[in-house]
């Protein structure tokens, strides 16, 4: 994990995190159903990624603006030795997805957005799926789900000192800070690397569990562009963008599964592994077609991180449960107003 900024770093990235998180550039929605009413809900997590804007009717209440993509994983048989999950046995299999932004504003302008993702859904012919959402950070601003809530909170609050208190409070934000703030743009989904963050266990043929996260490397060479720059390429650019450049031929991204020596962090998304990890490549993720997500096959999709195959499960990390009651409660909210999505490429209801 990058060291400590010195303190007038931290705080100089302090408005930058602020707009992040206000914009909704979360990386992903928190709570589990374990925590007490009392403290934190599905509800009460979800209600704080309202934008200032208001309640963006009809749509995912984070990561809403996004493009659905259609492909195959071609699994190379390496990630057998360290799951039975059929998805690892050498072939191919059906691939579903979407590129996204992390922000709660589904009419956001692309430029505006530091945070983008991909959700991915994995099928395979034994019936079983597996489900992963990925960002393009290499950990998690905070490490633990109550600290995210609470983020949110400071960064919508009208208190000028709040995301100053808070960021005293948990010092590990600052190496986000410092990502958000000197890490490369690009100018295409194409171009960037998605990390899962949060650690999960793989399950060998022999029983042997395997602490492991995993990202996709793109084959496509990233390219830094500057934000202004971007910014007068138009609000949708990286929809345009992958649309047309599908056109031209697939997109490659290579997935490689990162293995946990016995004394890394499993339960804190914050803390990066150190380099020299064992990897593995286990395949390759190929997008052959780009569909719009207002009438795409992801449109009803949630990418939910408990989904998994055997040979997969949870570890000690919290997240990905608590991921999971809120992905549903939004699932829940954006179905009830399903007449108040838009219909139309502008956004706007005919």
């Amino acid at each position: 994990m990058p060291p400590p900024l010195p303190s007038r770093s931290i705080f100089g990235s302090l408005a930058l995190i602020t707009v992040i998180v206000a914009g909704g550039a979360a990386l992903f929605a928190y709570t589990a159903g374990w925590f007490s009413p009392g403290r934190l809900t599905p509800d009460k997590m979800v209600d704080a990624f309202t934008p200032p804007t208001g309640v963006p009717l009809g749509h995912r209440r984070n990561h809403a603006k996004g493009i659905c993509f259609t492909g195959m994983f071609e699994s190379n048989g390496g990630g057998s030795a360290l799951s039975r999950a059929q998805v690892f046995t050498r072939g191919e299999y059906p691939a579903l997805g979407r590129f996204n932004l992390g922000t709660a504003d589904p009419k956001a302008p692309d430029a505006t957005v530091r945070v983008r993702g991909m959700g991915l859904r994995l099928s395979t012919p034994d019936g079983q799926e597996w489900r992963t959402a990925m960002v393009d950070p290499p950990f998690f601003p905070v490490s633990t789900p109550q600290a995210f809530y609470d983020l949110l909170l400071a960064s919508a609050s009208k208190d000028p000192s709040a995301m100053r208190t808070f960021a005293g409070a948990h010092p590990e934000i600052s190496a986000f800070g410092a990502w958000a703030k000197s890490a490369p743009w690009t100018g295409s989904y194409a171009e960037d690397r998605f990390n899962g963050l949060n650690t999960f266990i793989f399950i060998d043929n022999s029983g042997t569990e395997h602490a492991v996260r995993w990202s996709l490397l793109p084959a496509a060479r990233p390219v830094p562009v500057s934000p202004d720059d971007l910014a007068k390429r138009g609000t949708n650019f990286l929809e345009q963008e992958i649309a047309e450049r599908v056109r031209g031929g697939p997109l490659r991204w290579t997935m490689v599964v990162t293995v946990a020596d016995p004394d890394d962090p499993t339960a804190d998304p914050s803390r990066a592994w150190p380099e020299g990890r064992r990897t593995v490549d286990v395949g390759t993720l190929t997008v052959q077609q780009i569909q719009p997500e207002r009438d795409g096959p992801c449109r009803d999709i949630n990418f939910d991180p408990t989904v998994l195959p055997n040979g997969i499960r949870t570890s000690d990390d919290p997240f990905p449960a608590a991921r999971s009651s809120v992905y549903a409660k939004s699932f829940d909210r954006r179905t009830a107003e399903a007449k108040d999505y838009p219909r139309t490429a502008t956004g706007a209801n005919p």
